[in-house]
């Protein structure tokens, strides 16, 4: 029998406003956190996924940032110039056969400082152009409300969402976007990686952390989650009431742990941390704190402040579906000392001797894939969605034009016959898959254009320097060939 995906079945890719828009001071839009966010020129491999020191932002930096224009060491202000390009990258899309486009919205563009009564009608009139190009061509527009780039101003002034008056802004700013494109995006993802406040507060959270005492950041930064888990349930509440056959996801970093040994207590700090991953997801899906969290709050001595109407907003508004972010495996151990560590996204892990790594020292694992599908609807019942899934590396252009990317398909191809198999084997609801990106753009913590993940390649440097010129890599072909088959061309060999 033909090996086949879902009829319906939505392929596609996903980028982030942050990382391609550029266009920073156009048309009315707000300066955000990624405006202020240096280039990183790591040359010490051991700090390249230290992404908590390589995202920190102090009031300093940001006074230093406010002072220039310069785009070459605040890369994320120009990106890869799709506010101007969107046509032509939208047309690339549609020659591969895109079904959904995963794009996010930059809050800073509807309003510019997060508190503004009033939202800029351009950034409005933009994102309805991208919207209206996609549908122009039957791709389905999957936005994300938040990506990483919360409005300089909100940061600034109120401290990001460690404030309250956080809610009452986002809410005001998702009212405006589902009232205004109602009708022409089904689904909807609150906040990208809700879990990565942990990681990197200041892109996600907004949180400068030289302004609070040590001790007490990381009540901080669950005090700011809080506040972003009863917005997402008030963004849900809002989407369903204007638009009730809109459906809206969370989106969490699919952070997969493997106990190093056999060993009971490694096993049991793989359960342990493995919690820390689901505790994210749980709280959205089920619309309460699970007591393991509450219990961990309760130890660390830390006080959350959370009204009943809070809880009872959470409680009424899970998510509709649950996408995530996947791109390796890590192993844990009781005891590290003495075992080899390697980057992971955006943590560090110790090294799985099994299997192989790519040039970022991420470890490759398809199987990983599927265990977190099989992991996350077993534990959910809810639909799946693959936010984000693919390989950065370094990319060569021959003198012939050509960019073989031949180490790029086969980490795509092994981990889509995996998703092949936990819906077909293993009875899991996955019904979209959108690569990281389907074009070339700036890597998240250290805005670099080196390690390329698109199958459109950018001719642009991590200095700013090139024609900004798009040229398909030999992926774009597979990718092509992958979606017109619905699948199938990967059971070809």
């Amino acid at each position: 029998m033909k090996k086949i995906f879902p009829k319906d079945f939505l392929w596609g890719g996903a980028t982030a406003a942050n990382q391609i828009e550029g266009a920073w001071k156009k048309d009315g839009k707000g300066i955000s956190a990624a405006d202020v966010h240096l280039f990183r020129d790591i040359k010490d491999k051991t700090k390249l996924n230290n992404v908590h020191e390589n995202s920190d932002v102090t009031d300093d930096m940001i006074m230093k940032a406010l002072s220039t224009d310069d785009t070459s060491y605040y890369p994320k202000r120009h990106g890869i110039d799709y506010y101007h390009h969107y046509k032509e990258d939208i047309a690339l899309f549609v020659e591969m056969g895109f079904k959904v486009y995963r794009f996010s919205i930059a809050w800073s563009r509807i309003f510019p400082n997060g508190d503004d009564v009033l939202p800029n009608e351009a950034g409005l009139e933009f994102y309805e152009k991208v919207i209206d190009e996609c549908l122009k061509y039957n791709i389905e527009p999957l936005i994300t409300l938040s990506h990483y780039e919360p409005p300089l101003t909100f940061i600034q002034k109120y401290n990001g969402w460690y404030n309250r008056k956080s809610i009452d802004f986002f809410s005001n700013y998702v009212t405006t976007v589902i009232n205004r494109y109602k009708g022409k995006v089904k689904y909807w993802v609150t906040f990208n990686e809700i879990d990565s406040i942990i990681r990197h507060p200041f892109m996600t959270g907004g949180l400068i952390e030289s302004r609070f005492a040590p001790e007490k950041f990381e009540e901080v930064m669950y005090q700011a989650m809080h506040h972003q888990f009863v917005a997402s349930a008030k963004a849900i509440e809002i989407i369903h009431k204007v638009d009730p056959s809109s459906q809206v996801g969370c989106m969490v970093t699919k952070l997969t742990y493997y106990p190093f040994s056999p060993r009971p207590e490694d096993v049991l700090e793989q359960q342990r941390r493995m919690r820390k991953v689901y505790c994210f997801s749980d709280t959205q899906v089920f619309g309460e704190y699970p007591k393991y969290l509450l219990l961990d709050y309760k130890n660390k001595g830390f006080y959350i402040k959370m009204t009943e109407d809070d809880l009872a907003t959470m409680k009424a508004n899970p998510v509709d579906f649950v996408s995530f972010s996947y791109y390796q495996t890590s192993c844990v151990a009781a005891n590290p000392d003495g075992l080899e560590t390697t980057a992971a996204n955006t943590t560090i892990g110790i090294k799985n001797p099994y299997l192989s790594s790519s040039q970022w020292g991420w470890q490759i694992d398809p199987t990983g894939l599927r265990i977190a599908l099989v992991d996350l609807y077993d534990r959910y019942r809810k639909p799946l969605f693959i936010a984000e899934n693919g390989l950065g590396a370094r990319d060569v252009v021959e003198k012939n034009g050509e960019i073989n990317d031949d180490y790029r398909i086969d980490y795509l191809k092994q981990h889509m016959k995996a998703m092949y198999q936990a819906i077909y084997e293993d009875g899991v609801d996955l019904f979209g898959y959108t690569a990281w990106g389907p074009i070339d753009l700036l890597s998240n913590s250290l805005s670099q254009m080196s390690k390329r993940y698109g199958m459109i390649y950018v001719d642009l440097d991590d200095y700013g320097n090139g024609t900004y010129k798009r040229y398909r890599k030999k992926s774009f072909y597979w990718y092509r060939d992958v979606i017109h088959s619905n699948g199938a061309s990967l059971f070809e060999d």
